[in-house]
């Protein structure tokens, strides 16, 4: 099984970025994935999940609205939009999966698969 993301880089506040989380190996629609969060020096911290059998989806609050979660089934693909990005939005942006639901997903513990991440950067 493999989670591998892609679209990371580096943006202005402001501007907008699509990631993505390829899955390998995974049936997709019994997984809900997620999308976490690790900036240096912080505790990292669930931005999104998504059931994938039924298209539930969760999101944390700080980021008011900013960041939708989707996915491509035929694809088996999860993708996190991200508009209006900031400075402090800068981070290692992780996929993760979880076998049963989104359960744990504002602090990760309930994911038992998970991806490298990918770097974002977001200049002033």
């Amino acid at each position: 099984v493999q989670l591998v993301e892609s679209g990371g880089g580096l943006v202005q506040a402001g501007g907008s970025l699509r990631l993505s989380c390829a899955t390998f190996g995974l049936p997709f629609e019994d997984y809900a994935i997620g999308w976490l969060r690790q900036a240096p020096g912080k505790k990292r911290m669930g931005l999104a999940c998504v059931e994938t059998d039924d298209n539930d989806t969760y999101y944390e609050e700080l980021l008011e609205g900013r960041f939708t979660i989707s996915t491509d089934t035929a694809k088996k693909t999860v993708y996190l939009e991200m508009h209006n990005l900031k400075v402090e939005d800068t981070g290692m942006y992780i996929c993760a999966a979880n076998h049963i639901d989104c359960s744990g997903w504002g602090d990760g513990s309930g994911y038992d698969k998970w991806g490298r991440g990918i770097q974002v950067t977001v200049s002033a």
